[in-house]
């Protein structure tokens, strides 16, 4: 299969437009399109929900995936890194669940 020639997007496209364009490309319906972006959204929440794998992947796109942050206690008379000689209170922090994503090497060689 023959690489695509693609020309530059000068301006971020919003969801309509993106959508419009997908269609136009693909001969597929707007209604479509929007029915598959709404099913992947579906299918990114089931993966990535408490209690579930914990990741995702868009096939040579990118990765999504959790990362659990435990919990941090407070702590009292810390050296303060941004001024030598004084000290500080550190807060404690609840455990959290963040989101990363990750691109993989066909979007990263797209970058180039």
């Amino acid at each position: 299969m023959a690489k695509k020639k693609t020309s530059a997007v000068k301006q971020p496209m919003t969801k309509t437009e993106v959508i419009t364009t997908i269609a136009d490309n693909t001969g597929l319906a707007k209604k479509e399109v929007k029915a598959v972006f709404e099913e992947l959204s579906t299918v990114v929440e089931r993966h990535v929900k408490k209690g579930s794998c914990g990741q995702f992947s868009l096939p040579g796109l990118l990765k999504i995936k959790t990362v659990k942050k435990p919990a941090r206690k407070a702590q009292k008379n810390v050296p303060n890194p941004f001024r030598p000689g004084e000290m500080m209170d550190i807060a404690a922090k609840p455990a959290t669940t963040k989101v990363k994503v990750l691109p993989l090497k066909k979007l990263k060689d797209m970058a180039l």
